[in-house]
């Protein structure tokens, strides 16, 4: 299982939220490995579309590669994202706009071919708005959005989303969410 986490904050909620899956993945059995999206060297995209053609960016390897590596050999994905303006992280949305075309194949009508199908996934989200106006303004909502539509054209079917909002005065989990966290889990490996 990969857990990559865009979150800064090495104590805040997204940060518990991936301490508890990976807790629960390991009394699974289960491996868990988590990748800290703001520790990878990833140049942004040029927009060049060679690695459409080339199935592989042209830009010098960095880590953005090695994380598309680590996608293709799990068997399970959390992405877990802070909202940022109503959306992801711009560190998460770098690292894919590198890997796009190592989720996604097109056909020749330019229509997108999914290269993950039958993978699972959870998608997290947290945000300081305070619930339920997180998701009525489209705050943890934007960005579960926005990891839904990279998932759908990757192929990943997701199992579960947990959205947290007041996060700014909220800031240790309850053990409600530590027990949704490890439900979503455990639907991650059925």
């Amino acid at each position: 299982m990969l857990i990559i986490n865009a979150s800064p904050r090495k104590k805040g909620n997204i940060a518990q939220m991936v301490a508890e899956m990976s807790e629960e993945a390991k009394n699974h059995g289960v491996e868990a490995e988590v990748v800290e999206v703001q520790n990878l060297n990833v140049r942004p995209c040029m927009g060049c579309m060679q690695c459409r053609s080339k199935r592989r960016c042209v830009l010098p390897e960095d880590d953005a590669g090695h994380v598309l590596q680590q996608i293709r050999e799990c068997e399970a994905l959390v992405i877990a994202a802070p909202c940022y303006w109503g959306n992801i992280p711009g560190t998460l949305k770098v690292l894919f706009d590198r890997i796009v075309y190592g989720m996604m194949d097109e056909s020749p009508r330019g229509y997108p071919i999914p290269l993950h199908k039958g993978k699972r996934c959870v998608l997290v989200s947290t945000s300081t708005t305070p619930w339920p106006l997180n998701i009525l303004f489209h705050q943890s909502h934007g960005a579960i959005r926005a990891l839904r539509e990279i998932c759908h054209y990757s192929g990943f079917m997701i199992v579960a989303t947990i959205e947290k909002g007041g996060t700014k005065h909220n800031t240790v989990l309850t053990s409600r969410e530590k027990a949704k966290c490890r439900k979503a889990i455990r639907k991650l490996l059925a």
